[in-house]
């Protein structure tokens, strides 16, 4: 098919559109008594002039545009051709492997956090959670993390979840924050000492219902000697339990079941239906390489958790790099968009 054939094609159905749309516009009012009456030739002259008058117009125009100067041929180099490869194998090196986490934060961001540390008194308020200049010197290396530093972390969390300009879904690939509930670290302490009627777990979600959540986050404390992140995914149907130490924890599916039910029960006035759910415990996760870290690994864990994210890129090596963005998180009482 030439060109000169789909160019006279394309103005013919442009003026028959033209021709429809004046028609819709000049029709006069169905009260004139000789609306029905066959046309005059004189109006017939002047449709079949107009109709060729735009054609031959139409046709003039294209013809124009095909006989001026042509577009130059692009023709990539060298250079280009090495660019949209490394740009290629970048991207499935991050559908493979996640984005890149760096190994230090900007000069001006590591400034912010020394004179973060310099600091005395009460750091930065989120929410009803607050941490002092002794609490953030647990995210100094080889710390052990404290509830306060965790709850401040999880309330930012919380935050942005409920944040109606909720950021995320980024160029860099990073999920938007789901619709998340997170419980303190509290919780898990009730609910295993002395379980949710004595522990009164029902006032903890007096004005929430967990059931219409994507996610429940919630911190666990084994024993004062290790720190683990638990989910309760309405999205998969599953009670999750994430170890840095990669140990199973039965006890931790166990008490969130019982926890779901007696909490469906009391909001919804009937037994909770686990049809369908399974227990998830993820044998490829991270892992720690010391006896202090388990509390940054669970603080990451939850984070990922709360924008959907199943991959876990950050590895042991990266928890100097991750305790110092954590700290300029809290110092400005705000999570960073990148790893």
């Amino acid at each position: 098919m030439n060109s000169e054939f789909i160019i006279a094609d394309y103005a013919r159905y442009r003026s028959q559109l033209e021709l429809q749309r004046l028609r819709e516009t000049l029709t006069p009012s169905r009260s004139v008594t000789d609306l029905r009456s066959p046309p005059t030739q004189a109006l017939e002259n002047r449709r079949h002039s107009f109709h060729d008058d735009f054609l031959q117009r139409a046709l003039q125009r294209a013809r124009k545009s095909l006989d001026g100067p042509k577009a130059p041929q692009y023709t990539p180099n060298f250079d280009d051709l090495r660019k949209d490869l490394e740009a290629i194998d970048k991207g499935i090196d991050y559908r493979i492997h996640g984005q890149p986490i760096p190994s230090s934060l900007p000069p001006e961001d590591d400034a912010f956090v020394d004179d973060l540390l310099e600091r005395q008194g009460v750091i930065a308020k989120c929410g009803r959670e607050q941490v002092t200049d002794r609490d953030i010197s647990r995210l100094q290396p080889h710390q052990w993390l404290n509830d306060e530093i965790i709850n401040f972390y999880g309330q930012m969390i919380l935050d942005r979840s409920e944040c109606k300009e909720n950021p995320g879904g980024n160029a860099d690939g990073r999920k938007k924050s789901l619709n998340v509930h997170y419980f303190s670290t509290f919780f898990w302490t009730k609910l295993k000492s002395v379980g949710y009627e004595k522990g009164r777990l029902a006032k903890w979600t007096k004005k929430i219902d967990i059931f219409s959540k994507n996610i429940v986050l919630i911190p666990v404390n084994h024993n004062n000697a290790h720190w683990t992140a638990a989910a309760i995914n309405f999205d998969k149907k599953r009670i999750e339990s994430h170890d840095s130490m990669g140990m199973g924890r039965q006890s931790v599916f166990d008490l969130l079941r019982k926890y779901l039910d007696a909490e469906h029960r009391n909001k919804k006035n009937k037994p909770f239906d686990f049809d369908g759910w399974s227990d998830y415990f993820n044998e490829d996760l991270p892992q720690q390489e010391n006896g202090w870290d388990c509390g940054v690994f669970t603080c990451q864990f939850l984070e990922s958790l709360s924008r959907g994210e199943e991959r876990f890129t950050f590895q042991q090596d990266h928890m100097p790099y991750v305790r110092r963005r954590m700290l300029w998180e809290i110092g400005k009482v705000k999570l960073r968009d990148g790893p």
